[in-house]
């Protein structure tokens, strides 16, 4: 089949892989290179990289529903789109262009968490269950109708970072089943709930500011939730300390919260919540490197001192 791929970061890269795997003939519309590094060298998107390893044209488009976007994608007259994390609304004349419109990788398991970052917002949220929905693109937010599913469990202690992965490599087996499915006529869309439709945002940077005032559970969901990026953090002596890793205990402890009650390099750092003590496992000082926090507390003494 002739498919215009369109994707950009590392979760749309183990689609982009199955479908030059199974022999489609493909064409890439992803963001243009972006400046990145201290240096700020243009550096190019995930999927161009894989693309052009394997003689795939890519074409790069700040907006693909302006005339030159749909010029170009008109031009490689597809039978079939395919989008996975591609960052950019499609207008109708885009989607009125392939024969069989346009398919969506989406990763949670709508109608919950329509929006920019689901995965990391799933476990921010507490989910214990999230997935990969297959969908028929339309003009709203992932707002089409769902085609297939797939449910998986969320580790009490699994980053974003780590569900980003495995449910990009669920993405790609479950668009190689829709599109057999499309293939032989077996597709049944079936509509969004739109009682039970959850909206999530982009991340910023100031999500990632703990609350010592809050339960434990959702600290540690947080944490989970922004680490690879933007990585939580709390304030400490004015300065941001960045946490990248929790573990959540039973133990009740004193103190007021946000306050350093154990911090000891043999015990490790546990630190007041609002319900009970919270352990931090990994932790990282302004100007210094990320490490565990036994080790950090030889050269720091935390004992007493509170997050802000």
């Amino acid at each position: 089949m002739r498919i215009a791929f369109c994707g950009t970061p590392d979760f749309a890269v183990p689609s982009l892989q199955m479908l030059i795997d199974e022999g489609h003939e493909l064409a890439l519309f992803t963001n243009p290179d972006k400046p990145k590094g201290r240096k700020g060298e243009l550096t190019p998107p995930p999927t161009k990289v894989l693309a052009e390893k394997h003689g795939i044209p890519v074409y790069q488009f700040e907006k693909i529903r302006r005339p030159e976007g749909i010029e170009a994608l008109r031009a490689f007259a597809p039978d079939l789109m395919v989008t996975a994390a591609f960052g950019q609304i499609l207008s109708a004349e885009n989607l009125s262009i392939p024969k069989y419109g346009c398919i969506n990788v989406h990763g949670s398991l709508l109608p919950k968490y329509r929006g920019a970052a689901p995965i990391q917002w799933s476990i921010i949220e507490g989910e214990k269950i999230t997935g990969v929905t297959t969908m028929l693109t339309d003009v709203g937010l992932d707002t089409g109708d769902m085609l297939l599913r797939r449910e998986v469990e969320i580790g009490e202690n699994e980053t974003a970072g780590e569900l980003f992965d495995r449910l990009a490599a669920i993405g790609a087996e479950l668009l190689k089943e829709t599109i057999e499915c499309l293939e032989k006529g077996e597709l049944k869309p079936i509509k969004q709930d739109e009682a039970a439709a959850t909206k999530c945002g982009m991340i910023k940077k100031e999500d990632g500011r703990i609350d010592f005032n809050r339960p434990a559970q959702r600290i540690h969901d947080q944490v989970r939730g922004m680490n690879p990026w933007p990585v939580a953090f709390a304030m400490l002596d004015g300065q941001p300390v960045k946490i990248w890793a929790t573990r959540m205990t039973e133990q009740q402890g004193g103190g007021k919260t946000g306050e350093c009650v154990i911090a000891d390099p043999k015990k490790g750092l546990f630190v007041r919540a609002a319900d009970k003590l919270i352990e931090i496992k990994e932790i990282q000082f302004p100007g210094a490197k990320r490490m565990e926090a036994k080790a950090a507390l030889l050269g720091h003494q935390m004992l007493g001192k509170v997050f802000e």
